[in-house]
Order: structure tokens, then C-alpha cells, then sequence
């Protein structure tokens, strides 16, 4: 039998559209927290609670996100959310103060928790059921990218200027491109796919993902450390003195190797088995990356890492689809979304203040052994809670 079409024009398009979404957001991470330091000379602790803001306020907004998408028509949605997030890049290059960048950084992460439920939601709509797994695989490829790219542009043009605004001005003008190249995405469901469904909890958030999500966030805690922190660790307790941006494509590297291999394995029904596989992965690599302090382990564990994360996240977001109903497909998004935000925001808040006062490495061992508990829930709990609740 021959395979549904995965690459259509519109799943390119919306592939091109998350790429250039998550370029812009990865730009940020790393110079941020040296922004704050030498534009405002706040302390670590502060800076961690700054920076932490985005994502707390990308939760909370989560599932008013997926009650939106699984509510109205999504394209119409997906274009007004998308702009609302490209504006805040002009926003930061006006905020003289303090306390106005922190306001627009708390709020920016509003409109990152809206356009990232609905370009994900609109993605797997254009998917062929058949090879959702496949799809949601390539679909974080693209997210990979940026990853890779958009800190090492972004610490780049830090090294060739100590003017910030470039860095905020280029990450508009790849929005603005984002932008136009989400408004090609068609054949999505443009009806009000939720609106006859009485107002309840589980239009905001997907019970059956509890356990799924109680897990997640012990997942994703260590990352928060990652992705915000890793420039300054490498800088002040690894030894570099210049590239570091490198780490983020060696971590993308194995993102985007595991991810085009957990696709395959995905559609033919190991989900569980890729989950634990990627968990082990990341332990035994973030106990190597906070103990071995040298350049070597520093990028080789990055890959590692990435192989972990690209096993384990696409596992992750499609037990959640297949534990919801169609019409709750947005649902079940924000809620997978809302759980790994919320591990990821305390990771940004309290690796700034585990740093301050004693360093980043322990922050990672804190991580990792969040990981171990993150291992045994999923093991002992919602793995096969999954497995006798998925409804495909």
C-alpha cells in the first residue's frame, strides 16, 4: 500500500514557519542573561527570575491557548498570535529600563505559549493519521534547526558588536519572515471545531495527561538549566573563552539524528520502549556534563543530550494526542506544552539561584536527579497508564 503524502506544500510551510519562530526565541537565550548583567548589573538570582517570567507566563496561558485553537478557526488564529509574538523583538529594543524589559520579557512569554499551541495544532492537522508519528518527528527537526542556529547567529553578532539591538532587530526581521511564510500554510480545519462543546476543565486541560504531564515537568526542569544557562557555564566553569554557541549545534545535531530515527520507531508502535531509552540517555549525559568540566565532554555530552531529548520529546507529545480525541487536539497539545514549560521555568528560575550560590554544575546534578525520578514515574506510573487509556 502506498504511504499517504507527509510533504505537502502546507507541511513544508509550516515546518518553515516554526523554524523561523524558534530561531528568533533561541537568539535570546544565550545573550540574555548577559544582557541583563552588563546593560542592567542584575545578580544571577535576579536575572534567573527575569528570564524564568517568559516561560511562567507561556504556562499559564497554555491551555487558554488550547481552548482558542481547539475553538476557533485555526489559520486566522495561528497569523494574529504569530504577529502578536514578532512585535515584542521591537518592544526590546526601546526598553531602557529595568523594569519596562521585564514587564515586555513576562509578557512576550504569553505570546510564545499562544503561537506555539496553535503553529503545533495546525501542523498535526495537515498530517496523515498514518504517519503522525513520522510527521511530528520531521516537525521537531525543524525546531532543531533553530536551535542550532539561531544562538551561534545570535552570539556572532554579539561578538562583532556590543550593541543588543542588533540581535533583537534581526530576530524581528526573521519574524516578520516567519509570518509570511505561515500565511501559505492551507488545508487546515478552519471551522470552530470546539464551539458546541459545553465550557468544562478538560477544554483547558487534558486529564487524561495528568500523569503524562506530572512527568514531564521533572523532564524538562534540567533543560530550563540548559538553554539559559549553558554560555555563562561554559565561560566561567568549563574554561571557554569562545565558542560556545558551538554546544548548540552539537546538541542539535543529536536532536535531529534521534528525531528522524524515534519517527519510524514512533509509527510502529515503541513508544514507551523510545521514552525510557531517551530518559537513560540524558542522565547518565548531564552526570558526565556536570562532573567532567572540560571542552571535550562539554560538546560531546551536548550531542548526547540532543540524542535524549530527540528520542524522548516527540514520544512525549504524541502519547498526549493519542490519549485525546480529535476535537481535543489542541487540548492536548497545550497540555504536554504547559508541563514542559512549567519544568523548564522553575529549571531558568532556580538554576540562577542554585548558581548564586554554588555553581551551575550543581544546578545540572539537581537536574539530573529530577531526570531519575522523571525515569521512575514514567516507568512505574504514566507509561502504562498510557498504555490502558490510549485511544490509538
Amino acid at each position: 500500500m502506498q504511504k499517504e503524502r507527509l510533504w505537502s506544500g502546507s507541511f513544508v510551510a509550516a515546518c518553515g514557519a516554526n523554524f523561523l519562530m524558534f530561531f528568533t526565541f533561541y537568539m535570546l537565550l544565550p545573550i540574555l542573561p548577559m544582557y541583563l548583567i552588563e546593560q542592567f548589573e542584575t545578580t544571577k538570582s535576579v536575572s534567573g527570575l527575569i528570564l524564568s517570567s517568559y516561560t511562567i507566563m507561556a504556562l499559564l496561558f497554555r491551555p487558554f491557548a488550547g481552548f482558542m485553537v481547539d475553538s476557533f478557526p485555526r489559520k486566522p488564529l495561528l497569523i494574529i498570535c504569530y504577529a502578536f509574538f514578532i512585535s515584542y523583538f521591537g518592544g526590546y529594543m526601546l526598553a531602557g529600563a529595568l523594569a519596562v524589559f521585564a514587564l515586555l520579557r513576562a509578557t512576550h512569554g504569553m505570546a510564545f505559549g499562544m503561537v506555539t499551541v496553535s503553529v503545533n495544532t495546525v501542523a498535526i492537522d495537515i498530517m496523515p493519521a498514518a504517519r503522525r508519528g513520522e510527521g511530528i518527528g520531521y516537525f521537531g527537526v525543524s525546531t532543531n534547526l533553530a536551535m542550532a542556529i539561531g544562538p551561534m547567529v545570535a552570539l556572532l553578532i554579539h561578538d562583532a558588536t556590543p550593541n543588543y539591538n542588533w540581535v533583537f532587530a534581526t530576530a524581528f526581521g526573521v519574524g516578520l519572515l516567519g509570518l509570511f511564510v505561515a500565511s501559505r500554510i492551507k488545508g487546515t480545519k478552519t471551522e470552530a471545531v470546539g464551539a458546541k462543546q459545553t465550557l468544562s476543565l478538560d477544554r483547558f486541560l487534558l486529564l487524561k495527561g495528568v500523569p503524562g504531564a506530572v512527568t514531564t515537568l521533572f523532564l524538562s526542569f534540567v533543560y530550563g538549566v540548559l538553554s539559559t544557562y549553558v554560555a555563562v557555564y561554559g565561560t566561567e566553569e568549563v574554561g571557554l573563552t569562545s565558542g560556545t554557541g558551538l554546544f548548540f549545534v552539537s546538541l542539535s545535531g543529536g536532536l535531529v539524528v534521534s528525531r528522524l530515527v524515534s519517527g519510524q520507531l514512533i509509527n510502529r508502535g515503541y513508544l514507551t520502549q523510545v521514552s525510557k531509552a531517551g530518559m537513560a540517555i540524558l542522565i547518565v549525559s548531564f552526570l558526565c556534563f556536570a562532573y567532567f568540566r572540560h571542552p571535550l565532554p562539554f560538546y560531546g555530552c551536548g550531542f548526547a543530550i540532543g540524542v535524549g531529548y530527540g528520542l524522548l520529546c516527540p514520544t512525549l507529545q504524541t502519547m498526549f494526542i493519542n490519549l485525546a480525541h480529535h476535537n481535543q487536539r489542541g487540548t492536548a497539545n497545550a497540555t504536554y506544552l504547559t508541563s514542559w514549560d512549567f519544568g523548564v521555568g522553575s529549571g531558568v528560575l532556580l538554576g540562577g539561584v542554585i548558581a548564586q550560590q554554588t555553581s551551575y554544575a550543581t544546578a545540572f546534578l539537581l537536574g539530573t536527579a529530577l531526570l531519575g525520578i522523571g525515569l521512575l514515574l514514567f516507568f512505574f506510573w504514566s507509561g502504562p497508564y498510557f498504555e490502558r487509556n490510549k485511544l490509538r
